[in-house]
């Protein structure tokens, strides 16, 4: 059976994994973390799962065998915002699929990344892309970070949009959670590093391959 279309006055996306391409610098973090804390290898698995563990704010202990987890943090966090300058590239066509949606609909961008609006901005404009977004959200600029939905009602009022009228578009079941404590349409997509498993368990009201096939499911 088709999939009912979404009507939406606005479109709150999440950044990492859903517009950009983060895995490289989820890499070079790991690695520059493991590397400080005096272990070179690093599981392709545990790559993954430090920064899904990281975002939902869970225990990563298990993963670093017996490192301050704390100091492990730190190193990461700091190695990975490093990366994100030079290791992060658009999800491919994503300039078209905005392009697209901005005819549709007004778009905002929310971010859990713990750095200035204007470094995200300066990066979307490097990559063409700033255009689209008439609001962005920080993890600096709400108290709670997603799964607090105070960043996207930020977004929602920028807009001059209710936020029943908005969908966020996530790859992480955060971005989710965010939506529906929000009170948001929530849409899922598998651009990033959780499973469509994972994803499911949240309940979206849709689960797509990436942000390229959301103008087909929006009236």
């Amino acid at each position: 059976m088709e999939k009912p279309k979404l009507k939406v006055k606005a479109i709150l996306f999440d950044l990492d994994g859903t517009i950009v391409d983060s895995k490289d610098a989820y890499r070079e973090a790991a690695r520059t973390a493991f590397a400080e804390m005096g272990q070179k290898a690093v599981n392709i698995k545990t790559v993954t799962e430090i920064p899904k563990r990281m975002e939902q704010d869970l225990p990563i202990n298990d993963l670093i065998a017996g490192m301050d987890a704390k100091k492990f943090r730190e190193i990461y966090l700091k190695a990975y915002y490093q990366a994100t300058t030079a290791r992060t590239k658009p999800l491919p066509n994503i300039a078209d699929a905005l392009e697209t949606l901005s005819k549709k609909a007004k778009l905002a961008l929310t971010t859990r990344r713990n750095v200035t609006k204007k470094e995200v901005v300066e990066q979307l404009e490097k990559f063409g892309l700033a255009k689209y977004f008439q609001s962005v959200v920080t993890s600096r600029d709400t108290f709670k970070p997603k799964p607090s939905p105070e960043a996207l009602i930020k977004c929602s009022q920028y807009l001059g949009v209710k936020i029943s009228d908005c969908a966020v578009v996530g790859d992480s079941v955060v971005d989710i959670k965010a939506g529906k404590n929000a009170g948001t349409k929530t849409i899922a997509v598998l651009s990033g590093i959780f499973s469509c498993e994972e994803l499911q368990m949240e309940n979206p009201d849709l689960i797509l391959e990436s942000v390229n096939k959301l103008p087909y499911f929006l009236e």
